[in-house]
Formats: structure tokens, C-alpha cells, sequence
């Protein structure tokens, strides 16, 4: 692996938790999808994604694909824990195929144009968009003892798994 494939892989690991690869062999696996059928749900052209595997692009710069891909992400995770059934797969494919995302002047308004699940994976990709998992950890460290609540936030959305940011916004969405 060259030099610049590997820093490529870093770099993909500090904006997303880890090489994209990894991620989208993890999503393909649990669908049965291919390469091919994959771009085509995450809404990029086969060569871009073959790129973006490949780490020799880092970023995906498209807010919507990012978004859809850590619907995707969420989806494994929900199909795992019994969360989803698998006959429900195909459907949840096809919105997560057709969703946009948005961008609201309030997280309200975000919430009443997309459920729960789309509303954490947006927020935690815009975390991850504007932050290594690094940075976010150290933020939030940084903020624990005078900001307990910001903290946990950035904890839970930007570093954890999406189930307690999903559990953690279901709980405080009301607030708002």
C-alpha cells in the first residue's frame, strides 16, 4: 500500500471512526448489496465510491451521501440488535435511497421532516464532518467539568455508538 494510501486511510479514520472501506464492506455485508448497488443508494457514481474505498479520495463532500451513509450505518446496527426486521430492509434501502438532508434553523424544524434516526445520523455526521473522533473526545474532556451536559453530548453523538445518541435524543427532543 503506498504512502499516500495510507494517509488517505488515516485521514478517512479521523473524519469517520475508520477507513471507509471497512465501512462499506460492513454495510454491504449486511445487505447483500454490491458495490454497484451501494453508490447507487447512497446516491454516488460507482468510480466515486470505487475512490472512496480505495482511500484515493478522503472526504465524501456531499452532506446528502454523508447523511445516507450513516443512515446506512445506523441501519446495520439496528438489523443486528433485532431492532428492524429483515423484510423491512428493502423498504428502509429505498428511503434511506431517497432521503435528503437538510439543513433547518432549528432542530425542530429538522425533527417534523425526518424521524429519529435521520435527525442523530445528521447530527452526528455533522459532528464528524467538522471534527476527528480525536478532537471530539478531547472537547468533550476538555468541557466535563464545567459543561457536564454539552460534554455528554459531544460524547455520545460524536464518539459513540448511534443507539445511545438515539435513545439520548428520544429523550430530549420534547425539550425543544
Amino acid at each position: 500500500m503506498s504512502d499516500k494510501v495510507e494517509d488517505n486511510r488515516q485521514a478517512q479514520s479521523a473524519a469517520y471512526g475508520e477507513p471507509l472501506s471497512d465501512t462499506f464492506d460492513r454495510i454491504k455485508a449486511a445487505f447483500g448489496l454490491n458495490q454497484t448497488s451501494l453508490a447507487s443508494v447512497l446516491g454516488l457514481s460507482a468510480p466515486m465510491l470505487s475512490q472512496l474505498n480505495s482511500a484515493q479520495r478522503v472526504k465524501i463532500g456531499n452532506p446528502a451521501v454523508l447523511n445516507r451513509m450513516y443512515q446506512l450505518h445506523e441501519l446495520v446496527e439496528q438489523l443486528s440488535s433485532g431492532q428492524v426486521a429483515a423484510q423491512n430492509i428493502a423498504e428502509r434501502l429505498e428511503e434511506i435511497k431517497t432521503s435528503q438532508a437538510t439543513m433547518g434553523r432549528t432542530t425542530q424544524m429538522m425533527a417534523s421532516q425526518a424521524p429519529d434516526t435521520a435527525v442523530v445520523a445528521g447530527i452526528r455526521g455533522l459532528l464528524r464532518a467538522v471534527a476527528s473522533g480525536t478532537e471530539l473526545r478531547d472537547a468533550a474532556e476538555q468541557l466535563a467539568d464545567t459543561h457536564p451536559d454539552l460534554a455528554e453530548v459531544l460524547r455520545l453523538y460524536g464518539t459513540g455508538p448511534a443507539h445511545p445518541a438515539l435513545e439520548h435524543y428520544v429523550a430530549h427532543k420534547d425539550l425543544f
